[in-house]
């Protein structure tokens, strides 16, 4: 399990955290009981990129970059390996397009939305030492878990884009991850729940978003400990918004594709590289992200 590609995942997700196109690999990847995970990490978006893809802005041009700490925690569940995780990410974005004709463009600078994350690995995943783990194969992993994005990032009623999205977002995910010899392989499926935003622009307006279906997959390989490279795919599927009870033609389905690289620093420190793209876009999904995190791992 690891913390740092959720840093990074927060920022390829546009920082919306528990958002359908998060690339995460090895997501589900086994550590011994008690590693703490440290966090710092930068990213840069660029093309169609919005805090909320179904926004009715066309012809968008926009440049976020954005910066995350995060802290996480393994620990024992029930005889099962568990992951606690939170990400708290910083952003500055630029944004142009149109509503309708009329040309428009905001800058905004402040904290987005928070997200923690809860994972457990059910099978193959017991709780283990250090000196359990180390002596123990590899082997099928099958989780679950659960990413939570409270309302905490900055918001304003009387304006349309915003850092924040004042509602809640849940994201229950099962995952499965398969080593072969030097390769693993990650297939995931989940589905993103919003909460209604009473308070849409221009404030008293009540806004709803259908649910998002996801599915991610990833394929990595270890080149030496702690070395490792990865290939990232990812699918999305729904997010239509009613405005007051009237439904808008803005259904999302989209894709897109990433690679990462794990970099050891020494025994307990690394770095890791993501990039993105946008495969296929109907709705929101056209835009590239290059980011880098620096983690620290310790046993308590």
């Amino acid at each position: 399990m690891q913390i740092a590609i959720l840093a990074v995942t927060v920022i390829g997700s546009s920082e919306r955290p528990a958002r359908a196109q998060d690339l995460e690999p090895r997501a589900y990847s086994a550590s011994p009981i008690g590693t703490t995970f440290l966090v710092a990490s930068a990213g840069r978006s660029t093309g169609s990129v919005l805090t909320d893809p179904s926004l009715p802005f066309e012809d968008v041009e926009a440049k976020l970059g954005i910066a995350v700490v995060g802290l996480g925690q393994t620990f024992d569940l029930f005889g099962r390996t568990a992951l606690i995780v939170g990400a708290a990410p910083y952003a500055r974005g630029h944004a142009s397009g149109r509503i309708g004709d009329v040309p428009q463009s905001a800058t905004r600078v402040g904290w987005a939305d928070a997200r923690v994350k809860l994972s457990v690995n059910l099978l193959g995943g017991a709780a283990q030492s250090l000196k359990e783990f180390a002596r123990a194969p590899r082997s099928t992993i099958i989780g679950v878990s659960l990413s939570a994005a409270p309302p905490t990032g900055q918001y304003a009623s009387n304006r349309l884009l915003n850092l924040g999205s004042n509602r809640w977002a849940f994201k229950p995910e099962a995952g499965l991850s398969v080593p072969v010899r030097r390769w693993t392989f990650d297939a995931y499926a989940g589905v993103v729940f919003f909460t209604a935003n009473d308070q849409f622009y221009p404030g008293n307006v009540r806004r709803e978003q259908d649910p998002v279906f996801a599915l991610q997959g990833h394929t990595s390989y270890t080149i030496r400990p702690r070395l490792w490279a990865a290939f990232d795919a990812t699918w999305y599927s729904g997010g239509t918004t009613t405005i007051n009870g009237v439904q808008n033609a803005d259904l999302q389905r989209n894709s897109r594709l990433g690679a990462t690289l794990s970099l050891p620093l020494g025994a307990r420190q690394s770095l890791k590289f993501s990039y993105s793209a946008g495969a296929t876009t109907r709705i929101g999904g056209d835009f590239t992200t290059f980011a880098v995190a620096w983690q620290m791992t310790w046993l308590r």
